[in-house]
């Protein structure tokens, strides 16, 4: 199937984001999964509705233009009225045809009208058709909502099509995220929450790094659920999470099973942001020269937590650095190591929720740094206070 036409076209992409069942093959459209009667008043859910395709190309691409032929094509028993009688009002004699590539039609129909593309065209045999069902059947429909794998050929970043764009037309602005090769330094809790939202995104690279096993206490602050025998195989974060997101990434997942740290910076090069979700303060502040030295642009992350009598208190902190500004860094980032116990915040208390806060803060900071959204504030510094629920931005550009 050639999801590129479908994307291509607005008919066609019209009725995928609807949720018909769509098949583009040998030249011809097929739409699945069409209820309709039978001659005995039986519903049946396996109709298949087909049309020659026609297109021309509009700035060097591929699209459907408005359809030649009144004609339909159809796979199945012939459609029935909900007594059991046929519908004539369409009724073609030709008799049962093969269009070669696996497309045959068992009747021929002809409806004549000037439709002005294919989703008109379809959407009036299907009415047809579908509303006798739905006289046996209330709320039968054609709109089967299918997962599409995406083409090999199309040499898509995902394996099966985001439709979730498509529904709301931000295709171009997802546009602005293909080039991007991100590194997230740290996936546990707040790291694994941020590949959690970047592995949605058409970003080209996203590079994983983290030297710890996934351990029972990782699967209560990251996303998703493990069963025991999952917890039991003792895999490292890195590759725990690599297996999930590969489901969904096709390629520019990219894994490495070791802490970052001034002997392996090496490992960034070629990366265009990084985030950064680790409390070791050595490494960190190697990672941050590095960066700062290369002028990539990057997000540190981290969450504050104290018991008190009162309730848990404390912040949730996002700090950016870009080459427009860099001065802010060592007063809001902290460079210590974790066993250094003058820092009452140096607890590593770690809630689900609040990881999860971090990282959305994290990557919408991140996407109105590049345009994604609109950057008014321009802030540097954000922090989010648990115990009165303010938000406040600081540091700005």
């Amino acid at each position: 199937m050639s999801h590129r036409l479908i994307g291509r076209s607005p008919d066609l992409l019209a009725m995928r984001n609807d949720g018909y069942n769509l098949e583009i093959r040998n030249g011809y459209l097929l739409v699945k999964d069409v209820p309709y009667v039978t001659d005995s008043a039986v519903v049946r859910e396996d109709g298949v509705l087909i049309a020659k395709l026609d297109t021309h190309v509009v700035d060097g691409f591929e699209q459907t233009r408005k359809p030649d032929s009144h004609v339909a094509y159809w796979t199945g028993e012939h459609p029935c009225h909900a007594d059991g009688r046929k519908i004539q009002s369409f009724e073609n004699p030709s008799a049962a045809q093969d269009f070669g590539g696996g497309v045959k039609a068992d009747f021929t129909f002809s409806a004549r009208n000037s439709y002005r593309d294919y989703e008109h065209k379809m959407l009036g045999y299907l009415g047809w058709i579908v509303g006798e069902a739905r006289k046996l059947r209330p709320g039968i429909t054609a709109q089967t909502h299918p997962i599409y794998a995406t083409d090999e050929e199309d040499d898509d970043i995902f394996h099966y099509i985001d439709t979730a764009s498509s529904r709301v037309h931000i295709g171009a602005d997802n546009e602005k995220l293909e080039n991007q090769r991100v590194a997230i330094i740290g996936v546990g809790g707040t790291g694994s929450y941020i590949l959690d939202l970047i592995a949605k995104t058409r970003v080209a690279e996203i590079r994983l790094f983290d030297g710890d096993s996934f351990d029972t206490h990782n699967a209560f602050r990251a996303p998703g659920a493990w069963s025991l025998a999952e917890l039991e195989t003792k895999k490292s974060k890195v590759e725990n999470l690599f297996d999930i997101y590969s489901k969904l990434r096709r390629k520019g997942l990219m894994k490495h099973d070791v802490p970052l740290t001034d002997e392996n910076l090496h490992l960034l090069e070629g990366i265009t942001f990084a985030f950064i979700c680790m409390d070791k303060g050595k490494a960190k502040r190697a990672i941050i020269d590095w960066l700062i030295a290369h002028g990539i642009a990057f997000i540190e992350v981290g969450l504050g937590i104290i018991r008190a009598p009162a309730g848990l208190q404390g912040v949730v902190r996002v700090v950016s650095s870009t080459p427009e500004k860099r001065d802010h860094i060592d007063s809001r980032i902290s460079f210590g190591e974790d066993d250094e116990a003058e820092n009452e915040y140096s607890t590593n208390i770690q809630i689900a929720e609040l990881n999860s806060l971090n990282a959305a803060l994290a990557v919408i900071r991140w996407k109105r740094l590049i345009g994604f959204y609109r950057d008014a504030g321009r802030e540097h510094a954000t922090t989010y206070q648990i115990a009165t629920g303010e938000l406040s931005n600081e540091d700005h550009a």
